[in-house]
């Protein structure tokens, strides 16, 4: 069955940007997702400081579906995993295995900066616009060549973060190599996280 399509008199959604959820091994959801199921690998991240892995997965239409793996993330608890806060703020985005860590609407470039100001105008509050690339912090205050995606983010009323995200570069076999996190993996990434804790660094 297809949903007829409804005017949005608000944003004019393109569908989903990625969907990002929270495994418990990375290794083993690389192998279901595209071993399995098909989906081409087309974006691997190592967080900094041991903070963990995110992977991106195409579903198709310039969809996709990304992964979180988080070494210190706590057990999955159906019906209770969210995050505490934003990215660009400081505050904590880790979620629990087999949670939705948020939802990212697909938006077209030149209407980013636009929608920006649609969220702020409608008192939503949303975070600072990040621009993710491949840097030691993976986000820039400026746009250049290697910014991948730009994305903004807020929350719903009870608390699901949702975003508005932009992709601003073709990926190639390069940009998906790093080797999935598994498990076992948690207690070398928490290591490389200590030496900032130890600063207050947040």
């Amino acid at each position: 069955m297809e949903l007829k399509p409804q005017e949005n008199r608000e944003f004019n959604f393109s569908g989903i940007n990625h969907l990002a959820l929270v495994c418990k091994d990375m290794e083993r959801t690389v192998h279901f997702y595209r071993d399995i199921l098909g989906m081409p690998l087309i974006k691997t991240l190592d967080l900094p400081k041991g903070m963990g892995q995110h992977f991106f997965f195409d579903i198709g239409n310039g969809d996709c579906l990304a992964f979180f793996w988080f070494p210190d993330a706590p057990e999955a608890h159906p019906g209770v995993s969210s995050p505490a806060g934003m990215p660009g703020l400081g505050q904590e985005i880790t979620t629990a295995h087999g949670s939705m860590n948020h939802v990212a609407f697909n938006v077209a470039e030149d209407k980013f900066d636009e929608y920006v100001q649609k969220l702020h105008d409608k008192g939503l509050n949303p975070s600072p616009v990040l621009n993710h690339d491949d840097s030691k912090w993976q986000v820039a205050k400026e746009m250049h060549p290697g910014v991948f995606v730009r994305s903004v983010y807020f929350m719903d009323p009870d608390g699901i973060m949702l975003e508005f995200a932009t992709w601003t570069k073709v990926f190639t076999e390069a940009d998906a190599q790093h080797k999935p996190a598994r498990y076992e993996d948690r207690e070398r990434y928490l290591e490389m996280g200590k030496p900032r804790e130890a600063a207050g660094v947040s």
